[in-house]
């Protein structure tokens, strides 16, 4: 017997993807650091709201 268990959602390149868009983000307004901890926070909670809507399936 088998249980139809979902795979879960990998956030890892959605971190990725806005840790570099917001280091361009910011390079482009002169702050890079700023825009990668900006990209980096995004980032995060992006991933714990979609590691809390799957715990809850």
């Amino acid at each position: 017997m088998t249980r139809d268990k979902k795979n879960p959602t990998g956030a890892g390149a959605i971190i990725a993807l806005l840790i570099l868009a917001g280091t361009i983000g910011g390079g482009l307004l002169g702050q890079p650091t700023i825009g990668l901890l900006a990209g980096a926070g995004a980032g995060i909670l992006i991933a714990l709201l979609l590691w809390l809507r799957e715990r809850g399936q």
